[in-house]
């Protein structure tokens, strides 16, 4: 009967081909390694090291696989846009001659609005879009466009381009009674420079 040397990792590994395995770390010489009656190279071994290697890094890679994100995944859909509301002031309310002054302290108003009605010597004139807008002065613009008059669901009226209500190139319709309209630029610089301007309509000409 044929002796074996005992070995370290005879009491961890059971199977014949992990202790083939823990053999040929032992030895690390190349020589042959003699198991009851089996003869097994060190070269075989590697082999089989190589393949449990290799089997290794395929379980890791399919792990990786299944946790990372994928980047070929569809970017997220774009908003949709709110339709515009119309506005509870009509395009043709105000077109018109009018007067033009402006205020910042709300004191100011009543005094304001007389000085307004002063500059109908020298009307601004809103004219009618051939959209069915108004045609008016964008902040820093010297030509005047069409402009829509737009709704929210606040309640607020608006006037500026086409796009959602209260964009930074509206100005709100802060009151309008038919004779006086009072009006504040949205874009906080703006506001601050022009402040809130008041439109007193013109009589009309005689």
């Amino acid at each position: 009967m044929m002796l074996r040397k005992p070995n370290r990792c005879s009491g961890v590994m059971t199977s014949l081909l992990r202790q083939d395995f823990c053999g040929w770390l032992l030895d690390g010489s190349g020589q042959v390694i003699a198991r009851g009656n089996a003869m097994i190279s060190s070269r075989n071994a590697r082999t089989v090291a190589n393949l449990a290697i290799a089997s290794a890094l395929s379980i890791l890679l399919a792990a990786c696989s299944t946790s990372l994100p994928s980047l070929s995944s569809s970017p997220p859909p774009e908003p949709e846009v709110a339709p515009e509301m119309p506005a509870t002031v009509r395009a043709d309310e105000i077109v018109g001659r009018w007067g033009l002054a402006s205020f910042q302290n709300p004191n100011d108003r009543a005094r304001t609005e007389a000085a307004a009605r002063g500059q109908c010597k020298q009307p601004y004139v809103i004219g009618a879009g051939a959209n069915g807008g108004v045609v008016m002065h964008l902040a820093d613009q010297a030509t005047p466009q069409e402009l829509r008059l737009k709704g929210s669901p606040s309640g607020k009226n608006y006037i500026g381009p086409p796009g959602p209500a209260g964009g930074d190139q509206d100005r709100e319709i802060v009151s309008f009674d038919g004779r006086v309209m009072v009006t504040r630029f949205i874009e906080k610089d703006a506001a601050v420079r022009y402040g809130n301007m008041v439109y007193v309509r013109c009589a009309p000409r005689a």
